[in-house]
Parts: C-alpha cells; sequence; structure tokens
C-alpha cells in the first residue's frame, strides 16, 4: 500500500481529514492505486479484501467502485465483479494529441513558477541523457525523470495524477525512434523558454516535442 494510503488508515481513524464521507476516502485510495500501477490493470478488486485493507465496511467500498467505473477507471461484471480496466491505447495520433495538451499546459504552469533549483535538477539530467547511447536503458526512466520533474513545477495535484495515469496507459510513454541527442536538443528549447520565464515558449516548445515525435511511432524504438 502506498505511504498516503497507510497514514489515511491508521488505527483508530474515521477517515482522513478534507473527505467528505468514508465513500470518497476509498474512492481517493483506490483511484491513487491504479494511477500509480499499485493496482494493475486487468486485476481483480474483490470488495471484502479492499474493506479489510481500508479498514471499513463494505458498503463505502462498493459504492466507490461504482464511482470509479463512472470515471472508467475500473469496470464491473455480473460474474467478476470489478477488474481495473485495461487501457485501450487507441489510435496512436490521439494518444499524442492527448499527452501533447497536457504537457505542455504543464510547461506552460511550470514557466511561471519553476526556481533555479528546479531548472538546474532538469538541466543536469538533460545533460547526462545527452550523453548516452541511443541504445542505452537507462534513457528511458531518465527522460521520464526529467519530463515529471518539470510538470512538479506546475504545482499542480491533479495535473500530475492525470500525467501518471497516461503515462501508466501508455505503458511509460509512447515509444519512437528519436535520437537521445535530439530529444536533449529539444529538451534544452524547454529549458530556454523556462529559464525566461516564457510561459507560451514553454508550452508551444513541450506541444512541439510531443507532436514531433508522432511522425516517428509507426517504428518504435525510444521514448519521446
Amino acid at each position: 500500500m502506498t505511504e498516503s494510503a497507510h497514514a489515511l488508515t491508521g488505527p483508530g481513524s474515521s477517515g482522513p481529514p478534507g473527505y467528505l464521507s468514508k465513500t470518497d476516502m476509498v474512492a481517493a485510495l483506490i483511484r491513487e492505486l491504479i494511477i500509480t500501477g499499485e493496482l494493475a490493470a486487468g486485476e481483480q478488486l474483490r470488495q471484502r479484501d479492499l474493506a479489510e485493507r481500508f479498514r471499513v465496511s463494505q458498503t463505502p467500498v462498493r459504492e466507490a467502485m461504482r464511482r470509479l467505473q463512472s470515471e472508467g477507471l475500473v469496470v464491473g461484471d455480473t460474474h467478476r465483479g470489478f477488474t481495473v480496466v485495461v487501457p485501450d491505447v487507441g489510435p496512436v495520433a490521439e494518444n499524442f494529441q492527448i499527452r501533447a495538451a497536457l504537457e505542455s499546459l504543464g510547461a506552460s504552469l511550470a514557466a511561471q513558477k519553476i526556481d533555479q533549483r528546479g531548472i538546474a535538477r532538469l538541466a543536469d539530467l538533460n545533460a547526462v541523457m545527452r550523453g548516452l547511447a541511443d541504445d542505452d536503458p537507462r534513457y528511458a526512466e531518465l527522460n521520464r525523470q526529467f519530463h515529471f520533474t518539470l510538470y512538479e513545477y506546475a504545482h499542480s495535484p491533479l495535473l500530475m495524477s492525470l500525467m501518471r495515469l497516461l503515462w501508466a496507459s501508455l505503458h511509460g510513454g509512447p515509444r519512437v525512434l528519436r535520437t537521445h541527442a535530439e530529444s536533449a536538443r529539444q529538451h534544452d528549447q524547454i529549458l530556454a523558454a523556462l529559464r525566461a520565464r516564457d510561459a507560451d515558449a514553454a508550452g508551444s516548445r513541450t506541444y512541439q516535442h510531443i507532436m514531433g515525435a508522432q511522425q516517428l511511432a509507426a517504428a518504435p524504438r525510444e521514448e519521446a
């Protein structure tokens, strides 16, 4: 269980502050576990087990499941009960458009709030990526760190949750043929916009960075 789930369901707890009901609490906790991948796609969700896990009765668990079903995070079946939805990646172009829209918004917000320490973190990550060979397996995780470090500075928990859910549904993000050097060069352009606190440029360069990979997605190899 995640740290937040432990913290919210400690002994003697009547539910975390900020939630109106136990159903709200349980729905939030299950949603977090799905978004972070602790509850895997296709995993069967047993109401009794979840009730014990969160130290509540089965009633708020059942109500939470129905809420999450309406959000598209779980699916219900008469015989199997509820399971975590298996993402349908859908048309490649549509997936790139959704990612580009969200990530460009994140970069635009971050440009208005990021400090010098944040820019230095991003620059350091990009410098390491630039030096890696195109077949180096470390690149994927470094690239993910770069993107999520940037969006962390948007200071929007909702946006970060949506990003995590999107990347999880796309198995870490779209994979393309772009070289590491080219990705690093485009990251440099985003960094320049951040240093200038130019929200429009940060957003548009991030959008171009994501959508520019769309043409290369037919033969997947590396991450955007």
